[in-house]
């Protein structure tokens, strides 16, 4: 008969989120996973090959709960302008998860055309929305999607650092006014 465990696989991923949420990533030891359950580090490597396995899904419940965040998004009436909204409330209320996720280091250096695809398992999702919300190509969509995320990527990044601070009505402003220009330049006019 298998040994029972103390814990399950589920909440030592839940206490290293807990800690991420606190302060950070890097902060994800056996030992303070441990602390968090009130153990000793050995809870982890009963269910965990050793700590990569671990971090690896971390980073999977982290891109659950941003996964979240873009469904309530998507459910919008303007379900693209919703998912910059969602991206950036993401950053503001999920800063270290925000960080760990869109603000690491990458293996290797994307070009820009294929950093969302990459970065973002929600990717295609999103593009439809644009595709079909505003009846653009999928050419056009994706130009379209680049430029917001990389504007409201520097907005999520302000708000996750403590750099800024901005109100509701802000972000809905400023969102709207570079999409309608990028709308326009990408459609050369024809779009509003």
């Amino acid at each position: 008969m298998p040994p029972k465990f103390k814990f399950t696989r589920e909440q030592i991923i839940r206490a290293a989120l807990d800690i991420t949420r606190e302060e950070g990533f890097s902060a994800v030891t056996a030992r303070a996973v441990g602390a968090k359950l009130h153990s000793s580090s050995k809870v982890i490597f009963s269910l965990f090959q050793n700590m990569e396995e671990l971090q690896a899904e971390l980073k999977k419940a982290a891109e659950a709960v941003y996964a979240e965040y873009i469904k309530r998004a998507l459910e919008e009436e303007l379900a693209f302008k919703g998912v910059g909204t969602q991206y950036i409330l993401f950053a503001i209320k999920e800063p270290k998860l925000f960080q760990l996720l869109f603000m690491s280091e990458q293996e290797q250096k994307p070009s820009v055309a294929n950093v969302l695809p990459m970065i973002d398992s929600s990717y295609e999702d999103i593009l439809r929305s644009v595709q079909n919300g505003y009846g653009l190509s999928r050419s056009m969509a994706e130009q379209l999607y680049r430029h917001l995320w990389i504007y409201t990527h520097g907005i999520a990044v302000l708000c996750a650092t403590n750099m800024c601070v901005f109100t509701p009505d802000e972000i809905s402003r400023m969102i709207t006014q570079v999409f309608k220009g990028t709308l326009k330049e990408i459609t050369g006019g024809i779009a509003q």
